[in-house]
């Protein structure tokens, strides 16, 4: 018998908002590489306006689940694991407020402070359930736990234009604070407890973003390359060596929509090499912001194809 749409929305993810970062991270990193690089094509507001209005589909879909099926919407809330994918929301407001800001200060601004306040409710709610939960395990942890507080180092990026530097400076800081002690435990839980399910393989990616962001972060709060911003790039450059000479791994995956964690950190350390070329002019980090960019453009247009394909089979939004 044909299954319904009706338990399809009831189980439709939140994680579906990790698709506008990888495609408003592909926006601004093909913005910055047309800026800075005077290319011939001009991809980045097509890619914009794509982002925007998928955002806004997902959202109406979202909002629709969550005055349908509320109970559903709490579960993810509370559980362990998708409780870490509810900031995914947020993020793709600030993202998005990133990309409008070349177009419209006035969008961008309320686009940077909805996601901003929203982003740090999310923040203090789950930190707070981190700090009085009494089902949570070990094997519950892995990489997309970063995105409730490391998500907070993205706000400056935009909120250098739009706030006082003290705004930018309060939510770096909690980002900055809260990535070392969550890398440590992630490779303790990693090392001494076994390997990653499958379906969460890819947040492994995850593990790129927070020194990529916070590089590009810390750029726009200091203009200029430190011995600080130096550690924060190259940690962000290894990790995407480490994973990507794992490619054969994450090949034999099968298809989860945890795939698109694969997208925004590339797209974080291909926009932070850029950066270094930008500030240093060497030809290097011009060669390899070439190959990175490539790099992201292929992942994620094979994840929105993959995506519609799984879409079209019904692979998605099912009870798990």
């Amino acid at each position: 018998m044909t299954e319904t749409p009706t338990p399809r929305l009831q189980h439709f993810p939140i994680a579906w908002f990790a698709m506008i970062m990888g495609l408003g991270g592909l926006t601004l990193a093909w913005s910055r590489a047309e800026d800075l690089l005077g290319l011939p094509l001009s991809l980045s507001p097509y890619l914009l306006v794509l982002s925007t209005l998928l955002f806004l589909a997902l959202a109406l879909v979202y909002a629709l689940k969550a005055i349908k099926y509320r109970a559903a919407v709490a579960v993810e809330w509370n559980h362990p694991i998708k409780m870490s994918f509810l900031p995914t929301f947020s993020i793709a407001l600030i993202i998005l407020a990133i990309g409008w800001l070349s177009v419209s200060v006035t969008y961008s601004k309320w686009l940077w402070t909805v996601g901003s306040v929203l982003h740090l409710l999310l923040t203090l709610h789950i930190i707070t359930q981190w700090m009085h939960q009494t089902k949570f395990e070990i094997v519950h942890l892995n990489p997309a736990w970063f995105i409730p507080v490391v998500g907070n180092i993205l706000v400056p990026i935009a909120g250098v234009q739009h706030a006082p530097p003290e705004v930018s400076w309060f939510f770096f800081s909690i980002g900055i604070v809260f990535w070392p002690v969550l890398l440590a435990i992630i490779f303790y839980r990693v090392i001494f407890h076994g390997s990653l399910p499958e379906r969460l393989l890819p947040t492994l990616f995850i593990l790129i973003a927070p020194p990529a962001v916070g590089f590009l972060a810390y750029l726009r709060l200091t203009g200029a390359i430190d011995a600080f911003a130096l550690v924060l790039y190259f940690s962000g450059l290894f990790f995407t060596v480490l994973l990507l000479a794992q490619l054969p791994w994450f090949l034999r995956i099968r298809f989860f929509l945890s795939w698109w964690a694969y997208s925004f950190p590339l797209a974080a350390i291909t926009l932070a090499t850029l950066a270094m070329y930008h500030h240093t002019g060497s030809s290097l980090f011009l060669a390899l912001s070439g190959v990175l960019l490539g790099i992201t453009s292929a992942v994620v247009v094979g994840l929105f194809v993959r995506t519609v394909i799984a879409v079209a089979r019904r692979e998605i939004c099912l009870q798990e």
